[in-house]
This record gives structure tokens, sequence and C-alpha cells, in this order.
């Protein structure tokens, strides 16, 4: 046997967002269910070159099929102006359950992009109004692409506002969606407003306050990942049906964690994690609900699942290049 290796083209190539959203659904529910094993997520701090690697291991079964690997990303925030390098970079490597042969290594970077904006329509599909057809983007860097990508494969958006403290990249953008959408930019309040949000700033003061937010908005609140980002006002979390990806997580590094570990926010403000969403075992959005949102922090059977969509299609379009790892 022999491993694909597998770049950035081509795992772009080969995970038809569809496809990721399937897989990544199926990846909440076996977790939700117990039929995945997903040790916390490790870290190696590096202070003395102002970074860290992170290590996201996982293996799941569905109905349909099983697969395991680790996501294997870095954070170095000065890469771009000391070494010419993006701050992020992520390398899978996807497994055989069974042997544990090493089927394949791929670009991680692409496949996090994806599953995040995968993640959230999940999310979306079970929280926002069924008819929903306004979007509002918070951020417009490159996760606020995928976010409308995925989200499109949900719900009807006919309208995107863009909201982004840098006016020109939020144009810049709003260029490149105008064929699919009617696109504009617009402020924050204007775009929390819609029936969709996504957030995807690092910030770290909020910039969404509860009065901006429709009555009905469903928030998907991306950009936390790391202790002390936050970036909705804890009044709109405390007011609102709030689903988290994993209670460990979110509660540590996600979008609760601010208001969590200084006690404004508890365990008994926290609805459901999404898996038991997905599987029925909590409601998802009601005539009751007003305001819902999800934390988002990312987990690692979702790079498990959208390594299987990019591996199955990558193997059978012939793409990739073969290479003898095991050298034997």
């Amino acid at each position: 046997m022999e491993t694909l290796l597998l770049n950035a083209d081509a795992v772009d190539d080969h995970s038809p967002m569809p496809a990721v959203v399937d897989a990544v659904r199926d990846a909440f529910a076996a977790h939700a269910r117990g039929d995945a094993v997903m040790p916390p997520k490790s870290y190696v701090d590096l202070p003395q070159y102002g970074g860290d690697f992170r290590s996201m291991p996982a293996y799941l079964q569905t109905d349909d099929w099983d697969a395991a690997g680790l996501k294997w990303v870095n954070s170095h925030p000065e890469n771009p102006r000391r070494h010419d390098l993006p701050t992020v970079m992520a390398t899978m490597c996807y497994s055989d359950p069974e042997t544990g042969f090493p089927l394949a290594i791929m670009d991680g970077t692409t496949l996090t992009t994806k599953r995040t904006g995968a993640a959230a329509a999940v999310a979306t599909d079970r929280l926002a109004v069924r008819d929903a057809s306004t979007l509002g983007l918070v951020g417009a860097g490159v996760q606020a692409g995928a976010q409308l990508d995925a989200i499109l494969t949900v719900r009807p958006i006919e309208t995107v506002v863009v909201a982004d403290a840098d006016a020109e990249r939020a144009r810049a953008f709003v260029e490149t969606i105008g064929d699919r959408v009617d696109a504009r930019v617009g402020s924050t309040p204007e775009a929390v407003a819609c029936d969709v949000v996504s957030t995807t700033t690092p910030v770290r003061e909020p910039i969404v306050d509860a009065e901006a937010v429709g009555d009905h908005t469903h928030v998907n609140a991306v950009g936390a990942d790391a202790p002390g980002k936050h970036e909705l006002a804890d009044c709109l979390l405390m007011a609102a049906t709030l689903v988290v990806d994993d209670r460990e997580q979110c509660t540590h590094s996600g979008e609760i964690n601010v208001p969590y570990a200084a006690g404004r926010l508890t365990d008994d403000d926290i609805h459901a994690e999404l898996g038991a969403v997905v599987i029925g075992e909590a409601t998802g959005r009601t005539d009751a609900d007003g305001v819902t949102v999800f934390d988002s922090t990312g987990l690692a059977v979702q790079d498990v699942a959208a390594a299987h969509v990019v591996y199955e299609r990558a193997s059978a379009a012939g793409a990739g290049v073969s290479f003898d790892l095991l050298g034997r």
C-alpha cells in the first residue's frame, strides 16, 4: 500500500461543501452517541518562538464508515512579519483504523477552513429560522467565505451584509461573492440584525451588542479559539439559547470562556452540545426561541470527517501523489 500526499489545491478540489457538511453532521452525531474517541486537544507551548503547536487526534464510527486521524497545527503570530509564512498551518494524517496504515497526509489548513464552515452550517440548520434569507458576516477573512459556502447548503440565503474593521477588505470580499448573492458592506449592527450571523474575528472585547441582534437571529460565534477571546456581549450570551460544540473546549477557549471564568455564565446557561441536538436528545429551534448562539471551537472529529471526504474522493479520482512512506 502507498500513502497519498494531497496539497491544498487537491484538498480543495475534493471537498465539496455539501459532502463536508454531511460528514461533519455525522461526526457530531457519532460524538454524541459515544461512537467517537476524541482526547482533549494538547498544546506544545514555545514562548521562545512566540508560538505553539496543537495536536488533535480522533476516531469516529458512523453507520457507513469509520475513520481516524490526527491534525497537527501551529499558531505563530509573528510568522508573516518575520518569516513570510502564514500564522497558522496544519497537516492532517489520515489513517486506516483497522491497521493503522497512514492512508494520506494532506494539507490541514484548507481542511480546517471547510470543516469550520460546515459546523456552522450544521448548527444553522438546527437553530436558525427555516426561511432565513439574510446572512451577516462580521469579519471578512478566509473563514467568512467558508461560512457563506456552507450556510448556503442549508438555507436560501439571498442577501449578505459584510462588516469588517478593514473597510477595503470588506469591499473586496463583497466583490468576490456578488455573483451568487446580493451582497453589500455594512456596519456590525446592520450585519447582526440578519436572520443568520457568523462572527469570525479575533477580538478580546465584545463587538456584538444584544440590542443590535434581531429578535430571532441565529449567531455562529466562530472567532474565539483561545482564552480571553470574546466577540459577543455577555448579556447576549446569557439571554440566548446557547449551544456549544464541546462543553470543555468552549468553557476553556470558546466564545463563552470569559463570562464562564468570571462566573457570569454557568453550566445551567448552556442548552446543549450540538451533537445532542443533531441526534434529537436536545431540542433545536422552537417557535418559542428568540436568539440562538452556537459556540464553535472546532473538534478533531470534524477534521477526521472532512479528511474522510477528501481521501475517498481524491482516491477515486486518482488525485495527489502516491508514495511508499513505509519503504517496504
